[in-house]
């Protein structure tokens, strides 16, 4: 699993009316970015476009994660969930994102993802989620 670093551990906090917007082909590499997604992530357009959507991983994310989610929409299906990227100084952010299929008739041609900022709620549960998922995941590392 992509391992980007450093990480700051320093949040930047999106606005409310935040929308980030992307979308890749099959294998995850972004073929559009919203300026909005362009500026938050810290990456420039070149920098993104071509680049693997996973560029944006941040560590503490378990990879069981990926997994359900890359199944998910492989599957033909709508994806949702309260995710936390890296920015590209390391900084991170937390979005509540749905990624669906791009289909060209009934052809998954690549996917679209929509993000928008993650309730403090949701942020929490998902903290406290994906440390036992990473625990479980790496009994001898987490301790």
């Amino acid at each position: 699993m992509r391992n980007n670093q450093p990480v700051t551990q320093r949040e930047y906090v999106l606005s409310e009316e935040a929308v980030l917007i992307s979308r890749s082909d099959l294998k995850g590499n972004v073929t559009y970015a919203n300026p909005t997604f362009v500026e938050v992530s810290g990456y420039s357009r070149d920098e993104l476009i071509g680049a693997p959507h996973n560029l944006l991983r941040h560590p503490d994310m378990p990879e069981a994660a990926y997994a359900d989610f890359w199944k998910t929409i492989q599957a033909g299906e709508t994806w949702q969930g309260v995710v936390k990227n890296r920015r590209k100084n390391g900084d991170h952010y937390w979005v509540h994102a749905t990624v669906a299929p791009l289909r060209d008739g009934e052809r998954i041609v690549g996917y679209t993802s929509v993000r928008r900022k993650a309730a403090g709620k949701a942020v929490a549960r998902a903290e406290k989620i994906y440390a036992e998922i990473r625990e479980k995941a790496n009994p001898a590392t987490t301790r």
